[in-house]
């Protein structure tokens, strides 16, 4: 019997929401990657293959030991500058795969809060 890891079922999951959740250039898939260290956040237009804008925590020396609920918070509100600044207002939330509480929830709350319509 084949011994599975955690990340192989998050990557099946995450193929599960990939079926259904599609980036147009209208409204891009706004995909979020969690890390041990870091979080990483993309705006990506699916039809054309391309990244639009992104905001991640991985290179900044405050952020750089943490990977808690404030800095979730703060990187939210990144992104949804970085969108606003390229002109993304409408987005579809793609979890990744991982579970739609603690960081994923707030930082998706944060880039509400930052004027993103889910």
């Amino acid at each position: 019997m084949k011994v599975k890891s955690v990340a192989d079922y998050r990557r099946r999951r995450h193929m599960r929401v990939r079926r259904k959740v599609q980036g147009t250039a209208e409204r891009p898939r706004m995909s979020v990657f969690v890390s041990n260290r870091h979080l990483y956040v993309q705006f990506i237009d699916d039809e054309a293959a391309q990244t639009l804008a992104s905001a991640s925590t991985a290179g900044k020396a405050a952020a750089s030991t943490k990977n808690d609920r404030a800095v979730a918070a703060e990187l939210g509100k990144q992104a949804a500058e970085a969108a606003k600044a390229k002109g993304i207002e409408r987005v579809v939330f793609d979890r990744g795969g991982f579970s739609f509480e603690g960081r994923i929830k707030i930082l998706a709350d944060a880039a509400r809060e930052g004027g993103l319509v889910f």
